[in-house]
């Protein structure tokens, strides 16, 4: 502390002065051994940040753990798991805090390993520089690439390459240089502005804390001086008010209030506001802010926490948003979001695949319904896919089962960044980042069952009227509908193409509709909302109908879940031509689901018996 006090300043002062001091988080990351906790180390250790006894202890560590033969190894000072000791590098984010006399910081040491990029995603989210680490021996890796493209897309404005073991290389600029332009160029597609290369060695301590005289050919700054002059975004004064609503307070019948974080612009008592989504509107009646000892306070601005009241009895709960009224950069009330996701299960993300959804401070469930592509982090081409792999960036539109409002991640993180939840085991499956949401309603009645449908085309007269009796003797079958339905992985759509396999060598004429290929086409338009699941079975019982028509046996694989359009679609093709088989409930003995359906579709089976 001794060398943070200016002369003659008193310790009153130098706290006065410290609670003042502007505050940079930044990460670090990069491949793996590439010198990330390495260099922090270095950083605290050259700025005098490690106490004695923590000297003491990482000089008894390093003959231990170390890395460095016996010497000093000033990466321990970060790793601190046990595992991360024993196999020399880190896996999860690890949060340092120190000052110098011009800022204070707080930083993220990133695992560099492929496994732990979620790792890295979390470290970032919460960051305003990056320090991508990159050794000078090997250039650029695809785990670079990687960590630099998940920067970019969670919309870092700073972006600096640490060089490092330049001595490992004997300072040589040419290779500095090589290195410099692959960076650049690399930043320039990701349309990252004025970023920063710094040759350094981190194990030295060359070009960190202070200048290096092995690389005279250099002018410019050292890490530290770096961290200490980049400007720090600052919440603009005149930014319109984001209030997201974290716990609503009711401690007697007398008072409600609403708790949460400023995260833009700043409220006032007095102040006209609305209530979103349900758009409600009202007046501040009073402040309270925890920075005041939960006193009142007349105006607080952001990032301050406070708890607010109202001048109505405004219908108002967690996850809202409190914002200005009027003003053209109003968040969005939707339910469907387009978002850039970076996948962190191992299990391959899949449109339809449903989930619990944080967004600011409220959580919906919410369904992938589409996966527009997947990034290549090499070339950053975006390929057509229908999956999203573990640590891929993909982008994809998901839909909400109620309101949730958002504005794009580059203009308000708050509302924003998202998570995907698995339901199961409430994991985090993904990070997201908002690019845009639909204000408009993405799930209108789609179901059209009360529309008349088409009526059967009557044959020509040149075609014979015994046509459909001679394919029923033909194929020795009544024409059907043979409905498999049941959630996902019940094993319908394995049993109806080895139903229809069954059936083709019995003789008989069959054909299956499978409901997820409806939705590459015929269906594409839809959601898997209620209302779009019931069309979707529509659609496809009005193309059955017209099959069955022509003689065929059709057997459609369908999650149908709800009763009602099940009967609908009964109703449609005709009770005696239908047959509904619930997969989630049927035994696993093909051979008797077979016998069934046989009996079903004999030509002389009594109308109605299904």
């Amino acid at each position: 502390m001794s060398s943070m006090l200016n002369e003659g300043e008193t310790l009153g002062a130098f706290l006065d002065r410290y609670r003042s001091l502007e505050l940079l988080r930044f990460l670090t990351c990069g491949s793996v051994d590439d010198g990330k906790s390495t260099l922090i180390g270095r950083l605290l250790y050259d700025t005098d940040r490690v106490y004695d006894d923590h000297r003491k202890a990482l000089e008894e560590d390093s003959k231990i753990h170390g890395t460095q033969g016996g010497n000093v190894d000033l990466a321990l000072l970060v790793d601190g798991l046990k595992a991360e000791r024993e196999q020399g590098i880190t896996i999860d984010v690890a949060w340092r805090y120190f000052a110098t006399l011009h800022r204070s910081f707080i930083i993220a040491d990133c695992p560099g390993h492929e496994q732990y990029t979620r790792n890295m995603a979390t470290g970032a989210s919460h960051c305003q520089l990056a320090i991508t680490l990159i050794d000078a021996r090997h250039g650029m890796t695809r785990q670079t690439r990687r960590h630099a493209f998940i920067a970019a897309l969670l919309g870092l404005p700073q972006m600096v390459a640490a060089v490092n073991k330049m001595d490992l290389v004997g300072w040589d600029e040419a290779r500095f240089r090589s290195v410099e332009r692959e960076f650049l160029a690399w930043c320039a597609r990701l349309g990252t502005p004025e970023p920063t290369v710094i040759p350094i060695s981190a194990l030295h301590g060359d070009c960190i804390v202070h200048p290096s005289t092995h690389a005279p050919w250099y002018r410019g700054p050292t890490i530290l001086q770096l961290l200490e002059s980049v400007p720090v975004m600052r919440p603009a004064a005149d930014a319109p008010l984001r209030l997201p609503v974290q716990q609503v307070l009711r401690p007697s019948p007398d008072f409600r209030g609403f708790a949460g974080r400023i995260e833009s612009g700043s409220v006032t008592v007095g102040d006209r506001v609305q209530v979103l989504p349900s758009g409600r509107e009202t007046r501040i009646a009073r402040i309270a802010c925890a920075e005041a000892d939960g006193g009142d306070r007349k105006s607080v601005a952001a990032p301050g926490s406070v708890l607010v009241t109202f001048t109505d009895e405004v219908d108002c709960s967690r996850g809202d948003v409190i914002t200005c009224v009027g003003g053209s950069q109003q968040p969005i009330p939707c339910h469907s979001i387009e978002a850039d996701l970076v996948w962190m299960d191992e299990t391959p993300l899949m449109a339809g695949a449903s989930f619990l959804m944080r967004i600011g401070t409220r959580t919906v469930p919410a369904t992938v319904v589409r996966i527009r592509h997947v990034v290549d982090v090499d070339t950053l081409a975006q390929h057509a896919r229908d999956s999203i792999e573990w640590n891929e960036v993909g982008r994809v539109d998901i839909v909400t089962q109620q309101t949730i409002v958002v504005e794009p991640y580059r203009q308000m993180r708050a509302l924003g960044a998202l998570i995907l939840i698995d339901r199961v085991t409430h994991a985090t499956a993904a990070a997201g980042m908002v690019r845009s949401g639909d204000p408009h309603e993405p799930n209108p009645r789609r179901a059209h069952w009360a529309t008349q449908p088409a009526p059967t085309i009557e044959p020509p007269a040149d075609r014979s009227a015994t046509e459909s009796v001679a394919r029923a003797a033909r194929w020795r079958q009544r024409p059907a509908a043979i409905l498999l339905f049941g959630p996902p992985k019940s094993g319908k759509t394995r049993r109806a193409f080895a139903l229809e396999r069954h059936l083709w060598q019995q003789g008989h004429a069959a054909l299956v509709l499978d409901g997820q290929a409806l939705r590459g086409g015929l269906s594409r338009d839809l959601t898997f909302s209620d209302e779009d699941r019931s069309e979707n079975l529509r659609r496809a019982a009005e193309v059955t109908r017209l099959l069955l028509d022509q003689g065929m046996v059709v057997i459609l694989s369908m999650v149908a879940p709800q009763t009602a359009a099940r009967e609908l679609a009964r109703d449609l093709i005709g009770a005696d031509r239908f047959l509904a088989i619930d997969c989630a409930q049927r035994g696993t003995d093909d051979a008797a689901l077979f016998r069934d359906v046989e009996s079903f579709i004999r030509p002389d089976q009594t109308p109605g018996a299904g």
